[in-house]
């Protein structure tokens, strides 16, 4: 037998609703009230389904369905008329399905059919929950696989996966532990994840979300959304490793080292990344299109760590004492890098600004007597090697020489 209750202040939509859902079984059963008495019946009686019609004031709607929502196995929203913004919300505050008032009766009878049959299943997994939590292998306070158990079923299900993954090791950094709470990290991080994502618990605060079909950029999505849901109540850090392999032990070593950069060079995010490899094979299409403005400003400053603050500084020592008369001067912070050059008839100066996403921008400024025009260089960061970078530099240098000679 399931149990249906019918929410609504209007009383034409009940006289018409039991001609709507004719084909349930006799054994169900329909009960009927309105919004204000609503509260007290829900908490009274146990329901199966909850069907809520939609009250002229949405608010009083939404705030129903969240008094509800873990008071009854499945919610449908009655809809008098369909607002996309009003369908969203009420998503988010925990409906599972909703249905025009003016819908064909078939219809409204399939959904309401489709969530007696998710609320059988919903009792089989709550049931089979119930288990893994008595044997410990479940946390009875997050629902979150135990430590215990981590590096085996993250493994199990390692092997399932099929194409990309990443996996995220969550943690708050030294000023979040002040106001830390477990509470509300749980409750932001099952806001922020799917049904399928496999989270675990770990020492220390930290938490694991394993994501399968999802890539860096769905990751970083992830790690955003977490942090919305915190709205700064402490802060976070985060590592995180792209799947590639099948040993799930080298994965978490991964996304533990990029953590601990996080932590020590106080970034939010660090991706990791092999010493052998480089992050330019992340800007190639189609995730250059994304525009993720986290992932591009993080292989940003990996390009000013191994590439623009090297070649400025050897350029600087190679050319100090072969252009007389000059003061060569080259520095990097995260907003630019400059190179210049100074003497009594010119002063030059070269720089790389990165405005955000996937390209720099190179400045070539000349001021005084006959200086050359200046110019501006657009490149993709995938560009910037050394090798390129050596040879912008020292074009620009030839075009100072020219001037001063």
């Amino acid at each position: 037998m399931n149990n249906i209750l019918l929410i609504t202040n209007n009383t034409s939509t009940i006289e018409t609703f039991d001609e709507k859902l004719i084909l349930l079984r006799e054994s169900d059963k329909m009960s009927y009230c309105n919004y204000e008495d609503a509260p007290d019946v829900v908490f009274m009686n146990k329901y199966d389904l909850a069907i809520i019609q939609e009250h002229e004031n949405k608010e009083k709607t939404l705030n129903l369905i969240k008094y509800i929502k873990d008071k009854c196995n499945n919610i449908i929203l009655l809809i008098n008329k369909y607002n996309r913004d009003f369908v969203l919300n009420a998503y988010d505050e925990g409906i599972d399905d909703y249905v025009s008032i003016n819908a064909d009766p078939s219809e409204i009878l399939i959904r309401v059919i489709n969530c007696i049959k998710k609320t059988n299943l919903k009792n089989e997994v709550l049931q089979y929950k119930s288990y893994l939590k008595e044997y410990g292998i479940i946390s009875k306070d997050t629902d979150f696989i135990s430590p215990k158990f981590t590096q085996d079923i993250c493994q199990l299900e390692l092997n399932n996966f099929k194409d990309k993954g990443a996996l995220i090791i969550l943690s708050p950094d030294e000023d979040g532990k002040a106001n830390f709470s477990d509470e509300n990290f749980v409750y932001a991080i099952k806001k922020s994840i799917r049904h399928g994502d496999i989270t675990t618990t770990a020492s220390g605060s930290k938490y694991y979300i394993m994501l399968n079909e999802t890539g860096l950029n769905g990751a970083i999505a992830v790690y955003e959304k977490i942090k919305s849901e915190l709205k700064d109540k402490f802060t976070i850090k985060a590592g995180i490793c792209e799947i590639k392999g099948r040993k799930f032990s080298d994965i978490e070593k991964k996304a533990q080292c990029a953590l601990s950069d996080a932590m020590i060079n106080n970034q939010e995010m660090v991706i990791f990344a092999d010493k052998n490899e480089t992050l330019d094979e992340w800007l190639e299409p189609p995730q250059i299109n994304e525009k993720n403005y986290k992932l591009f400003k993080q292989i940003f400053n990996k390009k000013l760590e191994k590439v623009i603050a090297p070649v400025f500084y050897r350029l600087q020592k190679s050319y100090e004492e072969k252009l007389f008369n000059t003061k060569i001067e080259q520095y990097t912070n995260e907003n630019q890098s400059v190179f210049s050059l100074k003497h009594p008839k010119q002063d030059s100066k070269l720089k790389i600004v990165y405005p955000g996403f996937a390209k720099i921008i190179i400045y070539i400024t000349h001021s005084g007597l006959d200086s050359p025009e200046n110019s501006e260089i657009s490149i993709p960061l995938n560009k910037i090697t050394q090798k390129e970078l050596i040879r912008i530099v020292e074009d620009f240098i030839n075009e100072f020489k020219r001037t001063i000679d």
